[in-house]
């Protein structure tokens, strides 16, 4: 198993396993971005968020893409946006190894909080993240405004 931080060449590789992510969480239509929206948003002048992928010989198995946030109260934190291994690799370690690069990352970078999201029916995977020592907060929920919200805010809220 080699973990290293993704590059332009890996793109393809990392949007078959957010597809993958997306069927899993019976979303299979929700992903909308292309490789090269990917190579853009994370490889031009501003990148937009960084990737770490897990290889298991040469192929790319596993993926924890993350960004950087401010909060008002913590200062610079990272958003997990998505950690994810192939099916197959499940129950290996990958996903463990993965993990605890964006600790190191957040150590090394001295943010006061990593932030992510998980499903309350993916049992599995909050076990997992209370092992390790973190916190799954009941008490927040998540708020989303999405293309359609977004349009009709703008096209009959604002007049």
């Amino acid at each position: 198993m080699n973990i290293r931080k993704g590059n332009q060449d890996d793109m393809q590789a990392v949007l078959g396993l957010i597809q993958e992510l997306a069927d899993f969480e019976k979303e299979p239509d929700a992903v909308l971005i292309t490789e090269a929206d990917l190579v853009r948003d994370g490889f031009g002048t501003n990148p937009l968020f960084q990737v770490f992928v897990a290889e298991v010989e040469s192929e790319i198995v596993g993926i924890a893409l993350y960004y950087y946030r401010y909060s008002t109260w913590k200062g610079k934190t990272i958003h997990l946006e998505d950690l994810v291994v192939k099916d197959k690799m499940r129950g290996t370690g990958l996903g463990y190894a993965l993990y605890s690069e964006i600790i190191k990352q957040a150590k090394k970078d001295n943010v006061r909080r990593i932030d992510w999201n998980v499903l309350d029916w993916n049992t599995t995977a909050i076990q997992f993240y209370e092992n390790s020592g973190a916190k799954v907060l009941d008490e927040w929920r998540v708020a989303q405004m999405d293309e359609a919200g977004i349009n009709y805010f703008v096209e009959n809220k604002l007049k």
